[in-house]
């Protein structure tokens, strides 16, 4: 069993929301730290344990990023962190890992499946670490997760769509 330190560096966190139901809206985090403990022989004991800085949200849009951050949403002043941490790994037909675990949003904390493209074999970098990575998707309906904020619409419909995917590139260094 090999431990890694998730690389906030060269990691990412993103989502994707339905805006005024014709578009989709791109956001991310850019502070995404945890540990893995992976074990190539055994995937089925792998163990994650994540935590996304919630006040990293970036949208490409400072106003939106602030009402993201307000009480209407994240509220990161009473929760600063979004947490996930694996309560079981299967492995897939494919090769691919299934990670259930509990994800933790605006202080509801609901059980995900992570659909995870992943791990790389090991590869060392020019500076000498040794690094895997992989990449995750999973989707949510962010009401479940107390983030109901919402405006109707003159023709009908919503601003902000319940569906959340989110999607995650993860690069680690071996401990």
């Amino acid at each position: 069993m090999a431990t890694y330190k998730i690389d906030p560096a060269h990691s990412g966190a993103e989502f994707v929301v339905r805006h005024m139901m014709i578009s989709n809206v791109r956001g991310g985090f850019t502070k995404v730290e945890g540990t893995i403990e992976y074990d190539p022989a055994n995937p089925a004991a792998t163990k994650i344990d994540a935590v996304i800085d919630a006040s990293t949200i970036d949208t490409r849009d400072g106003q939106r990023d602030a009402h993201l951050k307000s009480a209407d949403f994240l509220h990161v002043e009473q929760h600063p962190v979004i947490t996930f941490k694996s309560k079981k790994v299967d492995v897939a037909a494919d090769g691919e890992l299934k990670v259930t675990g509990d994800l933790t949003i605006h202080g509801a904390t609901k059980e995900v499946v992570l659909d995870v493209d992943g791990p790389t074999a090991e590869t060392k970098d020019p500076f000498g670490n040794v690094r895997a990575g992989a990449s995750a998707k999973t989707k949510i309906k962010r009401s479940e997760f107390g983030l109901t904020w919402n405006a109707a619409l003159e023709t009908g419909g919503f601003l902000v769509g319940d569906d959340l995917k989110i999607e995650l590139d993860i690069s680690a260094i071996r401990a």
